[in-house]
């Protein structure tokens, strides 16, 4: 199933949209208290991770293991360009900062676009040697540059400030509403993007790549477009996190993110965007529903005392579950749309 054209019907259908997610963040900042409005934040930041990294794993089929890297790549240079000459000079303690790093100073907004063009930029760069293998070597190509941008973060401290990392972020005001327009932006280009030629180009080179090759398409430049576009809402994502949490360190970007992130875009359904937002529910927001289980229980008046990561032993029973019954994820390689089309048509 297509998506619609552009017409004046979508375009309003976009502004009711946009017009009701609005509503639904408000009734969420003004229901709920800075607790569970910091989880939807979180929850809304990782749907932007997971909607991207799906793009060029899911969608164009390209191992890759590489988000955690242009995240941190986003965050550092959105809590760079936030803070001001006088807080970077006080906070760096390893080594003074650069006099460039002192120069830079904007605004929120212009901060998170430059962390994505900046993220994007690399991923363009990155992508010559990187698609220049296949399968298990890409993997492994591309999880070298997760470990090379924490190096780097660790070991320049008059850019990063080193192993101590950045604090003192200033926090965007109304933090939510960011958090949640953002993610929604993501995921409606996203899929213009995947129900777009350029798209259909993606499945193709993730079916079969030499068939693609056969058929005449640029299959370099397709998996450049993929990368670059996910590195880039990764990057914006990484300015997010560093917003929300107003303190990173290179210890926050390590595989353990991509990882969390792999399992959100598999037991969604690799390929299916609305998979990954649905993986995303489950995976982040199950992590925190379940923290009950980490304190002390009583049930049926019989105390069972704590027992400290009972939940994570929980979560993980959940999804082996999950992935028993549903081998190629929730929804698999489909859209929830294509789901309830098929239902109709008795398929």
């Amino acid at each position: 199933m297509r998506m619609p054209q552009t017409s004046p019907a979508t375009f309003l259908g976009y502004i009711a949209l946009f017009a009701l997610t609005f509503l639904a963040l408000a009734a969420l900042e003004s229901l709920f208290d800075d607790y569970i409005v910091r989880i939807f934040c979180n929850i809304f930041i990782f749907m932007l991770l997971a909607v991207s990294y799906n793009l060029i794993n899911g969608v164009t089929g390209q191992l890759s293991l590489e988000p955690n890297g242009f995240v941190a790549i986003g965050a550092y240079i959105t809590a760079i360009l936030l803070l001001t000459a006088d807080t970077k000079i006080n906070m760096f303690e390893m080594a003074a900062p650069s006099p460039v790093i002192l120069i830079l100073h904007t605004s929120f907004l212009p901060a998170l676009v430059i962390s994505g063009i900046c993220a994007s930029v690399v991923a363009v760069c990155l992508a010559f040697p990187v698609f220049r293998v296949r399968g298990d070597y890409l993997a492994i190509v591309t999880l070298g540059f997760g470990f090379i941008i924490k190096i780097f973060a660790i070991n320049n401290p008059q850019i990063t400030n080193g192993a101590i990392g950045i604090n003192e972020i200033p926090q965007a005001s109304h933090i939510l509403y960011w958090c949640g327009f953002i993610a929604l932006i993501a995921v409606v280009l996203i899929l213009q993007l995947v129900y777009s030629k350029y798209g259909r180009a993606m499945k193709a080179v993730r079916d079969d790549e030499d068939a693609a090759i056969a058929m005449g398409i640029n299959t370099f430049k397709i998996k450049t477009c993929a990368f670059a576009t996910s590195a880039f809402f990764e990057g914006i994502g990484g300015g997010l996190l560093a917003s929300l949490l107003t303190i990173i360190s290179p210890d926050l970007f390590d595989f353990m993110l991509t990882f969390q992130l792999l399992i959100i875009i598999v037991l969604g359904g690799l390929g299916s965007t609305t998979g990954a937002i649905l993986g995303t529910v489950v995976v982040v927001g199950s992590g925190e529903w379940l923290r009950f289980l980490d304190q002390p229980l009583t049930l049926f008046g019989q105390d069972f005392g704590a027992h400290p990561g009972l939940r994570m032993v929980v979560f993980s029973l959940v999804l082996l579950v999950i992935m028993l019954f549903a081998r190629e994820g929730l929804l698999g390689k489909q859209e929830i749309w294509d789901m309830r089309r098929r239902r109709l048509n008795g398929k």
